[in-house]
């Protein structure tokens, strides 16, 4: 009889976590992650707003970024606002259908950032097998064409984890490990079997990050050997140079993926401290670095930026505010 008023039971919230052991410096701690997600924001806003205003531009390996910071965007959106009220008000709590939302909209954008950086590891095959084709082959029709299956993809592949969440008993522990909702930190806490989940969350790792990241490798395997073909050392140099942004962004992208993921699954006897670090890098450290890297690289950008920053300094010399 217990068991089933249980299964007529479910928490009407959860009560997320900080950084363990660091609670009496949460205050201190909100500032540099309110700048990380100023400069998030601030960031990949200036480089949607440079791509949209500069003509020079308009070109799919620009496109591509731009839906690279609008996913960047959404992260920063979905995360870090409850960090901020763990540090700065010590709010903690979070209904269970909010969890559910926060949750499907982490794992949608983490899968469309995902499914973008493999269109652009495409763009630059294209533009390094054969760059006198490349207009012809990446029109505006097929990039928007490959944006709509890529969120297409990430809408539908995550679509049936809250709804699988949902099914199941929560009347234990109500205490996630994060300071935001994670598929697999939500499903431990269930007085059910999670077998399905499970299953599920790995056939919807596998089809998204798996096999983005095998076409990925493949792609470079390929740019690869179409350099070393390239007979002047300059050449192969320059044809490398358009790739850096990218690699770096990979980079960026799937060792924290990876990091977390072998932390989860192997790291029973790892301190809570591990998982909390590896999660949050792997959820802030894209949305700030992206920009960098890319601001970093592309001259229209980074005048973009110098511009913003005269701009102020004027307006704030006008006002006799402090530049």
């Amino acid at each position: 009889m217990a068991d089933n008023n249980h299964s007529h039971f479910q928490h009407l919230y959860f009560v997320l976590t900080g950084i363990p052991g660091l609670e009496q410096k949460y205050y201190w701690m909100a500032f540099p992650l309110g700048a990380i997600y100023v400069i998030a924001l601030y960031g990949n806003g200036v480089i949607i707003s440079t791509i949209k205003s500069e003509l020079s531009l308009h070109i799919p390996m620009y496109y591509f970024l731009c839906m690279l910071a609008l996913a960047d965007m959404g992260l920063a959106l979905c995360t870090v606002p409850s960090m901020l009220g763990i540090f700065w008000f010590n709010y903690k709590f979070i209904a269970y259908d909010a969890c559910l939302v926060q949750m499907y909209f982490i794992h949608t954008f983490s899968a469309i950032e995902s499914g973008v950086l493999v269109a652009m590891a495409f763009d630059r095959v294209v533009a390094i097998w054969n760059p006198l084709r490349y207009s012809t082959i990446l029109t505006n029709g097929v990039v928007c064409r490959t944006g709509a299956v890529i969120l297409t993809r990430a809408v539908c592949v995550v679509f049936p984890v809250p709804f699988l969440i949902k099914r199941l008993p929560f009347y234990g522990s109500n205490i996630l490990s994060h300071s935001f909702c994670l598929h697999q930190d939500v499903m431990r806490l269930a007085c059910a079997s999670v077998r399905v989940n499970s299953l599920y969350g790995l056939i919807a790792v596998i089809f998204t990050k798996g096999s983005d990241s095998l076409i990925i490798l493949l792609s470079y395997t390929f740019i690869l050997r179409t350099v070393m073909a390239i007979a002047s050392g300059e050449g192969r140099l320059k044809a490398l140079n358009t790739c850096v942004s990218h690699i770096c962004a990979v980079l960026i992208f799937y060792v924290p993926l990876i990091g977390m993921s072998v932390t989860h699954r192997f790291g029973k006897h790892i301190s809570p401290l591990t998982h909390v670090l590896m999660a949050n890098v792997y959820l802030l450290v894209p949305p700030v670095l992206n920009p960098i890297v890319y601001t970093v690289k592309t001259n229209e950008i980074r005048r973009k930026i110098i511009q913003i920053f005269v701009q102020t300094k004027i307006t704030a010399d006008g006002w006799g505010l402090p530049a």
